[in-house]
């Protein structure tokens, strides 16, 4: 891979393509198997599980007679049951009339509604359970930092003659008490003046004493934002930025203030990076963020944020803590992205915060960049974002077949074959226009 990756265009094309692909892979596979699995406990026999469409590359079939394959075109999959006419689970009346009554009982078209329900809301949900199982286990392989704020790693940092160890319990800094991580926070953002060197009081075994040591809240890059002008201009976690157009900095918040003044000209930024200065261009973006009042505020960006001196001490949490953590995780996902698609509707905001095909194939290759954890996050958060969009009630997808049985459940009826064909239609065109509509602003947005 470092060989592909070092021939310009292709590499990167290459390693975007791949990451693309393993992202949609993983994601497809589980909510198919959601459908698949729920169908079967139902007792509807699935004919076809598929991973991608077009021309089959291998097939098997499995002691149940469902056939499992890999197709050529590898952005999608299906799970196609016992009765359905294509992919789109449409009823196919010919083959139905065909059966006898004791192969048709396991078709889904003569399954019973709830059935029916519960086969179809299983492919978002197992979307959900990903996600959720995803950042459980990731709080319970890193840890949550400790309530008090405390040292448990020190960071590599230009000239560092730290007074700090670790395992010291930061008690306040400068005078200014630090009982939780929001106090010392909000005294790294709130400061007026400055000054490199800070005068912390800490508890040090059964010692409290006085030491020195650097800014809480450096402009140390902490993570870099996928499609930003940071990853963009190659910025990496552990960079430390000393200057911006020559004017040296101490705090993140003085980055914060130099990156908004440029309203988006290029800028000079000289970076530390493991004992070694460099100089990077890069222009920051004017992008739409959450206010924290359920609104949005246009910012100016270049996509990093910023980290501590130390690496906090952490604790490992109980499993059902961290299981709630993980579903409250995805429960913010949902609602964020609700908020977000209402604002892009309502004119709010830009609607180029709707990304296209390309624009998540960007972000996979850059996710994939970073590391084994970033990629895995981009899994578990593109997971809920497609379990939710799947639940949008247009019909082809899973939410238009739940409104379908919800008519059916209130009228006694199913919907005729010609009106199902109609909105079938009628949904899978707005898709398609959705699609291309995000796919232009990939291109030009």
């Amino acid at each position: 891979m470092e060989l592909i990756n070092s021939i310009p265009l292709f590499g990167g094309f290459l390693f975007t393509l791949v990451a693309f692909v393993a992202v949609l892979s993983v994601i497809i596979f589980i909510h198919e198997y959601g459908h698949y699995i729920v169908g079967r406990w139902c007792g509807i026999h699935a004919e076809v599980f598929s991973m991608g469409f077009g021309k089959v590359l291998f097939s098997g079939y499995d002691r149940r007679g469902t056939k499992w394959q890999l197709a050529a075109i590898p952005f999608g999959g299906y799970v196609k049951f016992l009765g359905d006419a294509d992919a789109s689970s449409r009823s196919d009346p010919e083959a139905l009339a065909g059966m006898d009554s004791q192969t048709r009982s396991k078709s889904f078209h003569d399954a019973a509604l709830y059935k029916k329900a519960l086969t179809i809301i299983a492919g978002p949900m197992a979307n959900f359970i990903l996600s959720s199982a995803i950042f459980t286990a990731i709080v319970l392989t890193v840890g949550l930092a400790t309530d008090v704020p405390t040292v448990g790693k020190l960071k590599p940092l230009p000239d560092a003659a730290y007074e700090l160890k670790a395992g010291d319990v930061i008690l306040s800094v400068n005078g200014v008490e630090t009982p939780d991580y929001a106090a010392l926070y909000a005294y790294s953002r709130e400061v007026d003046q400055v000054q490199a060197e800070q005068k912390y009081k800490v508890k040090r075994g059964d010692n409290t004493l006085t030491a020195t040591g650097p800014f809480p809240l450096l402009p140390l890059i902490e993570n870099v934002q996928p499609q930003s002008a940071a990853m963009a201009a190659g910025l990496s976690v552990g960079d430390l930025i000393l200057s911006v157009d020559g004017q040296k900095i101490t705090a993140f918040s003085e980055l914060q203030s130099l990156v908004a003044a440029t309203e988006g000209r290029e800028m000079d930024l000289r970076i530390w990076r493991d004992g070694d200065e460099q100089s990077v261009t890069l222009a920051a973006k004017v992008v739409d963020m959450p206010d924290g009042d359920g609104g949005f505020e246009k910012r100016t960006l270049i996509g990093i944020t910023g980290g501590l001196f130390f690496e906090p001490e952490t604790f490992s949490p109980g499993v059902i803590d961290a299981v709630g953590m993980g579903i409250s995780q995805t429960g913010r996902i949902i609602t964020s992205s609700l908020n977000g698609l209402y604002h892009m509707i309502a004119g709010k905001i830009s609607s180029c915060n709707l990304q296209g095909p390309v624009g998540i194939a960007k972000t996979s290759g850059d996710a994939a960049s970073q590391g084994f954890a970033s990629f895995v996050w981009f899994i578990a958060v593109l997971s809920t974002a497609i379990g939710m969009l799947n639940l949008f009630p247009i019909p082809v997808l899973d939410g238009g077949h739940l409104v379908f049985f919800a008519y059916e459940a209130i009228t006694k009826r199913p919907p005729s074959d010609k009106a199902i064909n109609i909105l079938m239609s009628a949904g899978l065109f707005l898709i398609i226009a959705l699609m291309v509509f995000a796919l232009s602003n990939d291109f030009f947005c």
